[in-house]
């Protein structure tokens, strides 16, 4: 006979799992005449491109479930389907062990895990996307358009595009349904459809009115909490554009009589200065790709070593200092330009920072907890006042505090929000710019001072 089993559409540790229980399966199988042979094959439905090198001659009965789930991976059903034993002769084939996917139907155990896994995992996953996406620079119609009296239609009708409202689907909803199963037992309850022995789930207020101001101050500490990260990521950049752009001014103003190597180094240090904002970008925005945006700044060689090391911003670092350390010049210049590194060490340490210390996690795990707990009990609050009008209510009260917490939540990380890929090109751009405007202007002034040596004045007239 044929076992049929699918490995590929499992997750790595479900896999590993289903590997062990084979291990168990073949000293079985090993029992067996003709002796057994096995091999690994891709199903369809996991390479819908790719068919099965042994298709199927009739439609496998599942007979046995295997569940290899535990309490930290995704809980896959692994079934084992074994297709009727043909007659036994002589000439009869060996036994095949042949992975393909066996789909079971829909069970409510599976629908539970789409409620509590797939919906969460799907909400995170376009907040991610929405995280990695490029921030635009604001400039005049930019802010016009944010100031129009407009606006307030335009978000409304944009609301469910919004990561921040698409991230609120799990909890909201979650606690929406734990009001409306409140409002439907209190219900049953007070229409006498069950015994006495089941309570009216109702209480006071009062609790609720003197916890509201504790939890009102929570939201707001951690929203300016993480506000303030926010602005020291900010200006921690604004530093190091700063001083980028001081930095290639001052070697842009090195007159090349004054070095002892040709102009190549001298280009070849104003690209390292370049590079490091963008460096340093792709160091803290997670998914980068640091090879393409440095490809066009560093020679294939220096960019090899430059992907080579762990630290990319601080190898970067190491080619500006040597390439200062070549240039043949006046010691306090040389001072002046090592002087305007520091911005750079800083601004790598603050981003490190932002990066690897959170807000308390002790302060995020209390909000949420009260948060939940608050909502979860406001349909029993509101029970005696409200009655079936709990379950809108508390959809409201969620969608709200909820959305205040992750907003919180997301400006915490500054580095996902701010504009840096479009802050790094607007400040290679000036740059560039300034390098061709200082080559135009240095041409024009020696042509000028060429002329008056010759004795005559740039407007051709004798001294």
């Amino acid at each position: 006979s044929r076992y049929q089993l699918c490995l590929l559409c499992f997750d790595r540790g479900d896999q590993l799992r289903a590997r062990h229980a084979l291990l168990l399966l073949l000293p079985l199988l090993l029992l067996a005449s003709p002796p057994p042979s096995y091999h690994l094959q891709p199903c369809c439905a996991c390479y819908p491109m790719q068919s099965p090198a042994t298709p199927l001659t009739s439609k496998p009965t599942p007979t046995h479930l295997f569940s290899f789930s535990s309490h930290f991976s995704r809980s896959f059903p692994l079934r084992l389907s074994r297709s009727p034993f043909p007659p036994i002769s002589s000439s009869s084939k060996p036994l095949s062990l042949q992975v393909i996917c066996c789909k079971a139907a829909p069970t409510t155990r599976s629908l539970l895990s789409f409620l509590l896994r797939g919906i969460p995992d799907w909400s995170d996953d376009v907040k991610e996307r929405g995280m990695r996406r490029r921030r635009p620079l604001y400039n005049h119609s930019s802010w016009r358009k944010h100031r129009s009296s407009r606006r307030h239609l335009r978000h409304l009708l944009s609301i469910l595009s919004s990561r921040v409202i698409l991230s609120l689907i799990p909890p909201v909803f979650a606690l929406t349904a734990a009001a409306a199963a409140v409002a439907a037992y209190n219900s049953v309850v007070a229409a006498g459809w069950v015994p006495e022995l089941f309570p009216l789930l109702r209480a006071s207020s009062l609790p609720y009115q003197l916890a509201a101001p504790a939890l009102a101050l929570l939201l707001v500490f951690r929203t300016e909490a993480s506000y303030s990260r926010y602005q020291e990521g900010r200006n921690a950049w604004m530093k190091v554009m700063a001083g980028t752009s001081d930095l290639a001014g001052m070697v842009m103003s090195v007159d090349a009589g004054e070095l002892s190597v040709d102009v190549g180094t001298k280009r070849a240090l104003l690209n390292y200065i370049m590079a490091f904002p963008v460096a340093l970008k792709c160091h803290v925005i997670y998914g980068s790709d640091i090879t393409a945006d440095l490809c066009n700044l560093l020679e294939e060689d220096d960019l090899a070593v430059v992907l080579k090391s762990k630290h990319r911003p601080r190898c970067i670092l190491e080619f500006i200092s040597w390439s200062i350390q070549m240039l043949q010049m006046e010691e306090a210049k040389k001072c002046s330009m090592e002087s305007k590194m520091s911005c750079f060490h800083e601004g790598i340490c603050v981003c490190e920072q932002l990066m690897g210390i959170p807000i308390p996690l002790s302060y995020t795990r209390l909000t949420s907890r009260l948060l939940v707990l608050w909502h979860l009990t406001l349909p029993i609050i509101l029970w005696d006042d409200c009655h079936w009008i709990v379950v809108p209510a508390t959809f409201v009260s969620a969608a709200s505090l909820f959305g205040i917490e992750e907003v919180g939540v997301l400006i915490e990380e500054p580095f996902s929000v701010l504009a840096l890929d479009e802050l790094c090109d607007q400040l290679l751009g000036s740059i560039q710019e300034t390098l061709a405007i200082h080559n135009l202007v240095q041409e024009q002034v020696l042509a000028r001072r060429k002329s008056q040596m010759d004795g005559h004045s740039a407007n051709g007239r004798p001294n």
